[in-house]
Formats: C-alpha cells, structure tokens, sequence
C-alpha cells in the first residue's frame, strides 16, 4: 500500500544525517508533495550541520585551555550597553556545564529576539553559574564608560558560586589575579563568551522595559536607551532623568 505523504513526512523528521536522506527511498516517489519534504528536510539538516559546526568552531579557545587542564573553569565575560544614551552597563559572567551544547550561541546582536530568549532560559537552566554586574549612569559619567564596563565585569565575576581558572572576555583585559585571554569580537568566536553575551542582552532589555513602566514618555521599551528620534524628542520635551548619561552627547551640551 502506498504511504500517504504525512507518513513519509513523519519518517523523514527521522532522518538525522544528509547521507541517510539521500538513500531514503522517498526519491523514488514522485508526487510533489514527497519532493517537497525531501527539500525542505535537506534545507532543515544542512542548517542543522551549519550550526553544529559553528558551535564546533566557537569552542576552540574553551578547548585549548581544556587540553592544558581538564578541570578548568573557563568563565565567558560579555557586556551590554556601552552606547546608550541612558540605563547602565550590564556585565554577564557565565561558567558553562560540561557537556554544554547550545546550538546558535552567537553576538547578541546577531540572533533573533524570539532565539535569544529561548537560549536565555536553557543558558539559565543548565550552566554551572553565571551572576551578573551592573555599572550605573552615575557611575559611567563618574569613571568614564570603559572603566565602568570593567567595573560590572569584576562584580559580575564576584557574585559568582565558582571561582573560574580562566577567564574569556570580549576585547576587554580585567585588573585581576585570574589567567585570562582578551578576545577582540570574542562573542563571535567563543562560547562562552556567546553565553554572556545573550545573557546580559536579556538582563539589560528587561530592566530597560521595566524602566519605561516608570518613565514611560522616552521609549525606553524599544530603544533601551538608545538615542532614537523618538528618544531625543522625548528628552528635549520632558528634559533628563537620573538614568540619563549626563557625560554623552548630546545630553553633555544641555548641562553646559
């Protein structure tokens, strides 16, 4: 008896490897419906490969430390906020599981809203710590915002429930005791570096959202901070607030 074409689709959704595609006997069928789910399960298990070795190829840094001691703690360190005009800097300081395998792991600012909140919660549910550091808007007009983002890293570190070996921070060198390697785009390039980076992206969006609940004419739910149109607007309109960054432009000229 012939399989209907959900049959095949099911047993497709089987099929694990592109190898094990291309001998299935479904190439044999001719209806277009059975053609169709043979591309669309090709285009599912090629991107399924892609991120795999993306993943593979991100955890070349985590690896070498690994070969050199097996019982490493390696901690990815990443920050979020540098630019805003308002909100705080916010640092993630992530120690992963073992056996991690989060797959799509990138920059924050490359990975879809709705993917970064799911790997926001496998992140929080599975790795071995993470904690985060916060550097106000006072304190980046007081320390300038570089110092401060080193400030949130260090406090992000120590609110850790592990003490790392070795620490992996995007493009950034910390004034501590730990062995630790500064790599430039590091939340393209390393995991756990990645892990931070979408960690403290969801952090910081959620304060900024919370923020707009209490000042709710500057957008800060869209822009978290950033200077929209709407935003700059907004502070010529209603003026600043004590989130506002009084050392930038153009804030800096109204205080003048």
């Amino acid at each position: 008896m012939t399989q209907t074409i959900k049959e095949i689709k099911e047993q497709l959704a089987l099929v694990y490897t592109l190898e094990e595609l291309e001998a299935h006997s479904a190439h044999q069928d001719s209806r277009k419906g059975v053609q169709k789910a043979l591309d669309s399960r090709k285009k599912q298990l090629i991107k399924q490969q892609t991120l795999e070795e993306n993943y593979k190829k991100m955890t070349q840094y985590e690896n070498n430390i690994l070969n050199h001691d097996s019982n490493a703690l390696i901690c990815g360190i990443d920050e979020v906020g540098r630019g805003p005009l308002a909100g705080p800097v916010v640092a993630c300081a992530v120690i992963l599981n073992k056996d991690h395998h989060y797959l799509g792991l990138n920059d924050s600012k490359k990975v879809p809203a709705k993917q970064r909140v799911a790997l926001n919660n496998d992140l929080k549910a599975g790795v071995l710590s993470y904690a985060y550091g916060i550097a106000s808007s006072e304190e980046i007009d007081e320390l300038n915002i570089y110092r401060a983002t080193q400030v949130a890293m260090q406090r992000a570190i120590a609110q850790l429930d592990e003490q790392p070996t070795h620490l992996l921070i995007d493009a950034m060198k910390l004034d501590n005791d730990i062995p630790q390697t500064s790599i430039i785009k590091g939340d393209a390039k390393s995991v756990s570096i990645a892990a931070a980076s979408i960690m403290a992206k969801e952090y910081r969006d959620d304060y900024m959202k919370a923020l707009a609940n209490h000042f709710p004419d500057y957008g800060f739910e869209k822009n978290v901070g950033y200077g929209t149109k709407q935003h700059l607007e907004a502070i010529d309109t209603y003026g600043v607030i004590n989130e506002h960054r009084k050392s930038f432009e153009p804030i800096k000229s109204l205080f003048k």
